[in-house]
């Protein structure tokens, strides 16, 4: 029986979604609370199939499903190994601690005839990044890709204000243009390779690394991608996605989204190709590298500027996906290792800062910066755990984002890209600078006259629970770094030590 599931976890995975997106909005004609408990379970056995998947292919080496019983190339192919596992596990982690935190802020944000829609989209963006996760055939990654893309401009669409239209609007236009690249550039590759399957495609790939037909493949792909990623200057979507969305789908898309396109990317690049192959003289990994450098640096500068904390988080965002990838460039098993722990450490900070200014605008109707002042005083435990994820951001010790900027720092002195070190400290200084304005506003400014007096709107237990959850997580990991350290350190060797060479 264990063997059995076991053999069918990688399609379980991804079955329960379809399932859940189908019953949600028949149990939400019955009562709206039967599509959010449908939510909630779904997600529920999601995260505990993801860390069944994880333990299983760490211990035992990865695990492989052909659909219908086809065989690759011919088949599609499901393939989970310690890296896809170890980032399935940080999607639904995220998406099942943001439902529960949804259960108090969907009923201010989101209509009543609304909710059974949106849990069943959300279902259907949560599934189709598991999907995506979990194929190892690149055209079947392109249509996850899209289902993901579709739900994601549908919830932003949720919001209540007009700016949510908008938003979705721009999401749409750029999300399209992405994916259709992404598209272009496996047509390109089917063209030279005649096949789909990821493992098939990088061994008929050798060889032919300096074509043109591939050459032009892998630019659309990687521009493709890094607009999904929102790398700058590919980045104007993403500020009013994360801005004017529902609360839960800001912190939802922060800990997710980008993050699996940032998987996609770097899946496709050590899988098939092999970053440090010879394309013709062109050197991917240095240009990665310094596209990298550029975006943290920006993300970081713009974010300054920012007069709404929701807008400040999304350029925050910006910046931080550039350590994904500038981890993940060099070729090296512990800066690796660092950006794929900054996938975990991230997703943990930035979704329970977006959980915070979610709090703030429960009780507040506002997230502009301005209107926060005293916040401190009122909301002394939201405003705490805001002071301590601000600390972990800027990558203070005993939290986790120091942990994998050291491990990225480390990673760098042993590969010779000594360039990474002060852009990584100068982004560093800049986080502070952001965070502290905001961390200032809450506990050093008074209220203005209107807001002296206790608001008396009370935070809900479980937008409040949600949040701690993840703030006790960030500081756990970061003194028990080794747990998820060692899991990111064996997924670098696994990955890097299968490289494809010309």
């Amino acid at each position: 029986m264990i063997d059995f599931f076991t053999a069918h976890a990688p399609v379980l995975a991804i079955v329960v979604f379809i399932f859940g997106a189908l019953l949600a909005p028949v149990l939400g004609r019955i009562n709206n609370s039967l599509s959010y408990y449908c939510a909630l379970i779904t997600t529920a056995l999601s995260f505990m199939l993801s860390v069944y998947l994880l333990v299983s292919v760490y211990n035992n080496g990865p695990l492989e499903y052909f659909l219908g019983g086809w065989k690759p190339p011919y088949g599609i192919e499901y393939r989970v190994d310690i890296l896809n596992s170890f980032i399935l596990s940080v999607v639904s982690f995220v998406s099942f601690l943001s439902i529960i935190y949804g259960y108090g802020s969907i009923k201010a944000e989101i209509y009543d005839k609304r909710r059974p829609a949106f849990y069943s989209v959300y279902l259907l963006f949560i599934g189709g990044m598991m999907g995506i996760l979990i194929t190892n055939d690149i055209f079947n990654m392109y249509v996850f890709l899209e289902i993901t893309s579709l739900a994601g401009y549908a919830l932003i669409a949720m919001g209540r204000t007009r700016y949510s239209y908008m938003a979705s609007f721009n999401y749409l236009i750029l999300g399209s243009i992405g994916a259709t690249f992404f598209l272009i550039g496996i047509g390109y590759l089917y063209m030279q390779t005649g096949t789909l399957n990821l493992t098939d495609l990088a061994q008929r790939l050798q060889g032919h690394f300096d074509t043109n037909v591939v050459l032009v493949a892998i630019a659309f792909i990687i521009v493709g991608l890094m607009l999904k990623m929102a790398v700058f200057p590919l980045h104007f979507w993403l500020p009013d996605a994360y801005t004017y969305s529902p609360s839960v789908i800001s912190a939802a898309m922060a800990g997710t989204s980008t993050k699996v396109a940032a998987y996609l990317l770097i899946r496709l690049m050590y899988t098939i190709f092999g970053i440090q192959a010879d394309f013709s003289g062109i050197n991917f990994s240095g240009i990665i590298i310094g596209i990298s450098s550029i975006t943290i640096l920006a993300g970081s500068i713009i974010a300054i500027s920012q007069t709404d904390l929701k807008r400040m988080l999304a350029f925050s965002s910006i910046g931080q996906i550039g350590y994904i990838l500038i981890g993940t460039a060099m070729v090296n098993k512990y800066a690796f290792a660092g950006g794929l722990l900054h996938i975990l450490n991230h997703a943990m900070m930035k979704t329970a800062l977006f959980m915070v200014a979610g709090g703030f605008f429960y009780k507040l109707t506002s997230t502009k910066i301005s209107d926060l002042k005293g916040m401190g005083r009122q909301m002394p435990f939201t405003s705490t755990m805001f002071l301590i994820l601000s600390l972990s951001m800027v990558g203070i010790p005993l939290t986790v984002g120091f942990i994998s900027k050291w491990y990225i720092i480390l990673g760098a002195a042993q590969s010779g890209n000594w360039i990474v070190v002060p852009v990584i400290l100068l982004s560093s200084l800049l986080t502070a600078i952001y965070f502290g304005r905001v961390v200032n506003t809450l506990f050093f400014k008074e209220s203005e006259a209107s807001n002296t007096e206790t608001l008396p709107v009370k935070i809900p237990y479980s937008m409040i629970g949600s949040t701690a959850v993840l703030v006790f997580l960030c500081i756990f990991f970061g003194i028990f770094a080794y747990l998820p350290a060692e899991i990111s350190l064996k997924a670098a060797e696994n990955i890097i030590g299968a490289m494809p060479w010309k």
